[in-house]
């Protein structure tokens, strides 16, 4: 029998009994994803095209209840502007690690302190029609937290709850050109911020791993 909490139950949990479902949840086996999963065809990007980055899911208890950190990136970037992301970037030779990438990043994007953070797991990596390779890190927040956007690359910080995120029935699959061909992608929209793409792609894997 196990001894799982169902989904809802998710929004009662905090602080330890959150940690451990979460650790519980992702041990289960996973598959890395891309942005390729939902075409009908495969990558033949050479190990060496690809960039390594890092971005961290970061869950913290507010109002209560567990939520997810997510960032609206500055419309003056050139790369992706305005798109919803989770703090995280291009991975330095300075980082050792991408899990440490993951928490340099969020420091210098949102002001999140790493003392706070909790590191849970890493997730299989996503690779992105734009040729780089992802780890997502998984992590608990600690204590209050209050984001400072960095107004360079952070037009906005705002949560998700935990329990919208894993509800498979909140994702949508949409469709657009590029590049000459038909793109189809994942969409999971919650108020007025439409999550999509790659960032949906992940917080999907995400979501599988706490499927019955």
């Amino acid at each position: 029998m196990s001894l799982m909490p169902k989904q809802s139950d998710l929004m009662r949990l905090t602080g330890e009994p959150l940690k451990a479902y979460l650790q519980t949840a992702l041990q289960s086996p996973a598959t890395g994803s891309s942005d390729f999963d939902l075409n009908n065809d495969q990558h033949n990007f050479a190990e060496t095209e690809l960039r390594r980055a890092a971005v961290l899911i970061a869950i913290l208890i507010r109002d209560g209840a567990p939520h997810v950190i997510l960032t609206k990136r500055s419309s003056a970037l050139k790369n992706h502007p305005g798109q919803v992301a989770f703090p995280g970037g291009k991975i330095d030779p300075s980082d050792a690690t991408a899990i440490q990438a993951a928490l340099r990043e969020a420091e210098e994007e949102i002001a999140l302190p790493r003392a706070q953070v909790d590191v849970l797991a890493s997730l299989p990596d996503h690779i992105t029609v734009t040729r780089f390779r992802i780890t997502p890190v998984v992590a608990y927040v600690e204590g209050s937290f209050h984001p400072v956007a960095e107004r360079g690359e952070v037009e906005e910080v705002f949560t998700v709850p935990l329990s919208f995120l894993m509800q498979p029935q909140n994702y949508s699959i949409c469709e657009r050109h590029y590049k000459g061909y038909i793109r189809r992608y994942y969409t999971v929209p919650y108020g007025p911020h439409y999550i999509w793409g790659a960032t949906a792609r992940m917080l999907r894997a995400f979501a599988d791993c706490f499927a019955p």
